[in-house]
């Protein structure tokens, strides 16, 4: 397997590129717009053919990459069940399964940060959490049908009952980490550890944090697969 970790500086945005050495199919996950330039050269200096574009939910913070990625490469768009997105060529259900040759990425809902949001699990090793698991953190959940109940079940039932050297990966990260693993964020994470349910409810009812910058702009376009309205 090839796995790449992408960084875009304004949002903090990880993008991640994973192909099978042997076929050079490709798929990237959370791509970003102002990264389509980059992320093209790479695919082609690596001789990679994409065939997806995946998302794990729609974006707050930044416009995604896949729409022009489309029409660039062909690939398809997908992104989680129940998702705002009519543009999309697929929608993807817990459960399923996408596989590029030898490498399995299994879809795990992870809803709570929105109520459309999916983790995927590469090769049962690399644990893609997008904004629900953060390394020493996670997703706020006072927009996009958030619910902090919701998430803290997912975290704790779905993510740390997982093999704990399961790589952790996640859609941004702030402090320049870029890799955890399940027993570090079980023991470590402050939003987590040694909290019950009903004290991280509390937790993240008191974050008050501001609104993403571009979430005017960036819902309704990730809405249109990364098309900005008029």
């Amino acid at each position: 397997m090839l796995f790449r970790q992408l960084f875009d500086p304004e949002t903090s945005t990880y993008t991640y590129l994973i192909a099978d050495e042997e076929t050079r199919d490709a798929i990237l996950v959370d791509p970003v717009l102002e990264q389509l330039e980059r992320d093209l050269q790479l695919l082609k200096e690596l001789n990679l053919k994409l065939c997806y574009g995946l998302e794990t939910h729609v974006h707050a913070d930044h416009i995604t990459a896949t729409g022009k990625l489309r029409e660039r490469t062909g690939c398809q768009g997908i992104v989680p069940e129940n998702a705002q997105a009519d543009c999309a060529d697929r929608f993807i259900k817990d459960g399923e399964e996408l596989v590029l040759g030898g490498v399995n990425i299994r879809a795990i809902a992870s809803l709570g940060h929105t109520d459309s949001h999916m983790a995927y699990l590469v090769n049962g090793t690399h644990l893609l959490t997008g904004d629900s698991l953060l390394i020493r953190g996670c997703g706020r959940t006072d927009f996009q049908s958030g619910d902090a109940g919701t998430l803290y079940d997912v975290v704790t039932e779905r993510f740390f009952t997982l093999p704990e050297n399961t790589l952790v990966y996640p859609g941004h990260d702030y402090r320049g980490q870029t890799v955890s693993t399940i027993g570090e964020e079980k023991r470590h994470n402050p939003r987590f550890a040694g909290r019950d349910r009903a004290e991280f409810i509390e937790l993240m009812a008191n974050l008050n944090l501001p609104n993403p910058k571009k979430i005017a702009e960036a819902v309704p376009a990730n809405q249109r697969c990364g098309n900005v309205p008029a």
